[in-house]
């Protein structure tokens, strides 16, 4: 939830990579997210990308960024990852 609080979307293979779990694992966890309403998703071609639900209230966002905001440092790795991916658009053939 940080990593997509802090990127503002992202798609299963991007959180597959930036923390080196299995793609089922990731969706699964995913779809549970997205089951409690905090997390939204859309499709484009095979690929699904997942933000922060629209309709969360504001003091739920607030939350997320600031304990992102305490925890930058712990999630440096796992950005550190996902930077090393480079833009989405080169790696949309790759992607997922």
């Amino acid at each position: 939830m940080l990593l997509i609080t802090e990127e503002g979307e992202l798609c299963v293979c991007e959180l597959t990579c930036a923390l080196q779990e299995s793609q089922p694992k990731i969706s699964r966890h995913l779809a549970q997210l997205r089951t409690c309403g905090l997390l939204a998703d859309r499709r484009q071609g095979q690929w699904v990308y997942y933000r922060l639900h629209p309709n969360l209230p504001d003091w739920v966002i607030q939350i997320l960024q600031s304990t992102l905001t305490a925890n930058r440092h712990w999630l440096s790795p796992d950005a550190k990852r996902l930077e090393q991916m480079g833009d989405r658009p080169e790696r949309a053939a790759t992607c997922c």
